[in-house]
């Protein structure tokens, strides 16, 4: 092997088996280093198998392709996927195995480097001392970590950290649109190198020790074993693995030059010509009497007087003060209701608990509406209660026509104006209370503009029988 690239993988020390798969080896007649991470999902056997599935498929595709380097990523992954799910109907086995990648392939002689990427197994970039993280964790605490809104540390602990929302053997025509699948490209300059991880390294170690490990002046081979040896150290709950890929050549170093516009200027016909010094070493300034001083003295006091009668005219045109009314400004999220759209947002179960969000936290302050359009969503509350904001006159929700099936169950409603807005009857409530809410829930009907309507109006019944409010039901 090169010194140049180095691959390796560990069980961990809480793991029977080792779900991870790499590739790290030369490609193209040494045209190219190809690096791999793959993390296998979906039991015991099931993980390895998508693992092993993916490898085969991501080299037989990038051997046989000759066209450009994004396009050949892209099209190894996309086979990779297509072969597990031909391996599921084939057996019948291992029905819910898939496996997380990413894939590099660094062009060393052109300091180039592509990528593609699906999961949450990392791509780092480490230049000049400092990690830089390359690819997008596919995934709700990786969304939340790269926001900002949760610390490096607060993410490698979240209860969460496992649940991704992308991965190969998900599904079939998914794949093939044009975002589900991270591709990108970068210079590799020398001196850098590539970092390719699964999240059993990335959720044991921080950035900063990786760094640390990286920078050292050992050899790849060494780093790649430092990196699973500290991961183990600190806890080795999955499998580690790690690909390095090193940028060997020396630095550039070029001569500086001058600018060409310093370039061999020389005096052309008399335009350039020194400045004449006279015996006190001043330069010599010629005077063309008063006359420019005269005009500029006239043209001073004409602006002068021109101010003065925009002031004047100003003072008397409108004595009164006017009203400045303001546009009201926009609603700013707390942190509560951000943390709660996003998880609503980003699930892939089509079910939210409260719990898992807040943890013990029983009352969050909402001050703004959730706007729901998922076609299924449950929330389960666990007895969570939400508060509507002292300046707050809004909804909790409001749920989009396109909703076909909303649950919500053990949830307390206080405060509120409204509850919440269903456009549609396919809202069902479980263990629901509405604690001093005006009106608990609003039934939203659009109705045709300028037209005759037959129809009755009557009270809710979940409506309080001292609310003004009615709602509308077409028959």
């Amino acid at each position: 092997m090169a010194d140049n690239f180095y691959g390796l993988t560990d069980a961990g020390k809480m793991r029977d088996n080792n779900e991870d798969n790499f590739i790290a080896q030369q490609v193209s007649g040494g045209k190219y280093i190809i690096g791999c991470v793959i993390d296998g999902v979906g039991g015991y056997e099931g993980g390895e198998i998508a693992a092993a599935i993916t490898r085969n498929a991501i080299l037989n595709t990038i051997k046989k392709s000759s066209v450009e380097n994004l396009h050949i990523l892209k099209a190894a992954l996309t086979e990779a996927n297509k072969k597990i799910f031909e391996k599921k109907q084939k057996t019948g086995e291992h029905m819910q195995m898939a496996c997380v990648v990413t894939l590099a392939l660094a062009d060393i002689n052109n300091n180039q480097f592509y990528y593609a990427h699906v999961g949450d197994t990392r791509l780092y970039l480490f230049r000049d001392n400092s990690l830089i993280k390359v690819s997008h964790d596919h995934s709700f605490v990786g969304f939340l970590e790269e926001n900002g809104r949760l610390t490096e540390e607060a993410a490698m602990n979240h209860p969460r950290r496992n649940e991704i929302n992308k991965a190969l053997g998900f599904d079939e025509e998914k794949i093939l649109e044009d975002d589900y699948i991270e591709t990108g490209e970068s210079p590799f300059l020398p001196g850098d190198t590539l970092l390719l991880c699964s999240d059993g390294l990335s959720d044991m170690l921080n950035s900063r020790t990786i760094a640390g490990i990286l920078n050292s002046p050992h050899n790849l081979k060494e780093k790649s074993n430092a990196l699973i040896d500290a991961a183990n150290l600190a806890g080795g709950k999955d499998n580690i693995t790690a690909v390095l890929i090193h940028n060997d050549k020396p630095p550039l170093q070029q001569e500086a030059t001058k600018p060409a516009s310093l370039k061999n200027i020389e005096p052309q016909n008399g335009i350039i010509e020194e400045k004449k010094i006279n015996a006190n070493n001043k330069a010599e300034v010629k005077h063309n009497g008063g006359a420019g001083t005269r005009f500029l003295a006239v043209l001073c006091f004409l602006l002068l007087c021109a101010v003065a009668w925009f002031v004047y005219n100003d003072y008397t045109k409108d004595r009164n003060p006017k009203e400045i009314i303001a546009d009201p400004l926009p609603v700013v999220r707390n942190d509560a209701v951000r943390l709660l759209s996003d998880s609503i947002r980003y699930t892939t179960s089509k079910t939210v608990s409260l719990k898992n969000i807040f943890g013990y936290n029983k009352n969050v302050i909402v001050n703004d509406s959730l706007l729901i359009k998922s076609d299924t969503l449950i929330i389960h509350g666990n007895g969570c209660t939400l508060t509507a904001d002292s300046v707050y006159n809004g909804a909790a929700f409001i749920f989009f026509p396109g909703c076909k099936y909303i649950l919500l169950d053990s949830i307390t409603f206080e405060d509120f104006t409204t509850a919440f807005v269903a456009r549609n009857k396919k809202v069902y409530l479980k263990n629901v209370r509405f604690k001093n809410c005006l009106v608990p829930v609003l039934y939203n009907v659009p109705l045709p503009n300028d037209q005759s309507i037959s129809t009755d109006i009557s009270d809710s019944a979940l409506l309080r029988i001292d609310s003004a409010k009615t709602i509308i039901r077409l028959q």
